[in-house]
């Protein structure tokens, strides 16, 4: 049904631009009909990195995109930078012919580095995805991961209020949660992290463009969308160029997102 690119964590500023160039390349042979960035665009919010990171997409802002040690801004307005560059809207939402994609805010000024969603953002996920068609596949951007996840020796925390996340995400029948944070790709089964959240499929994009990488290289995600399957491809730099590997495809079955064997990577 359709083909998106998800992204994460640019870092326009602490990016090399040989792999911003190899992504924009990539992107206009993959010919998606989406592309959704999961935060993180700029490295310290500066004025002149959100000007360089500006395109037509679906994105949400990351915790890099609050400044840091500009403290009145921070506080005072901490997204207005990213809202003048890059979306008005913190919450956009599009939809695709049986697609349809939201994404919500995590970034908070009182906190360095964590997520959290509060009461109204629950709110209007559920009337958001209440106005689709039930047959719609439903996917949900956010910058911070909603669960708990290991990276190297590492743990990185789950989104705070996670408990209001996750029962709204199973009560929408949100099919796939698309998030970044972490510098590190892989997608499971949300039963193998949590007892709750339905049978959502967990995404998680590396680093597209950053120098800064955790126990992986620089990547992307492609991922297609088919009737009752879902493929997602790791589009993985090499040194020289991205190439595609661990290919996933997955099937709803049983109430829920299954692993197949693994598919052909998409091209």
């Amino acid at each position: 049904m359709a083909r998106l690119v998800h992204l994460s964590d640019l870092h326009f500023g602490a990016h090399d631009e040989r792999l911003v160039e190899a992504v924009t390349w990539h992107v206009d042979q993959l010919k998606p009909d989406l592309v959704a960035i999961s935060g993180d665009f700029t490295q310290r919010a500066r004025t002149e990195q959100f000007r360089e990171a500006c395109h037509e997409v679906l994105g949400v802002p990351g915790n890099h995109d609050v400044p840091l040690y500009d403290v009145l801004r921070r506080f005072l307005s901490p997204l207005a930078r990213y809202r003048r560059f890059i979306d008005d809207s913190l919450c956009p939402f599009v939809e695709l012919p049986g697609v349809a994609v939201l994404g919500i805010n995590t970034a908070r000024s009182l906190t360095f580095k964590d997520g959290r969603v509060n009461r109204d953002q629950v709110t209007f996920i559920r009337d958001t995805f209440a106005r689709t068609p039930s047959e719609s596949f439903r996917v949900l951007v956010t910058h911070h991961p909603l669960f708990a996840l290991r990276v190297g020796d590492e743990v990185e925390r789950a989104i705070g209020r996670q408990e209001l996340a996750l029962d709204v995400v199973e009560e929408s029948g949100v099919d796939l949660l698309l998030a970044g944070h972490a510098h590190h790709a892989s997608s499971q089964d949300a039963g193998d992290l949590v007892t709750r959240a339905g049978g959502v499929l967990v995404v998680q994009a590396g680093t597209a463009t950053s120098t800064r990488v955790r126990e992986q290289e620089q990547s992307f995600n492609t991922i297609d969308v088919g009737e009752g399957s879902v493929t997602i491809t790791v589009n993985a730099w090499n040194g020289d160029d991205f190439k595609p590997k661990d290919a996933q495809r997955y099937d709803w079955q049983d109430g829920r997102w299954k692993a197949r064997k693994q598919a052909e990577p998409a091209h």
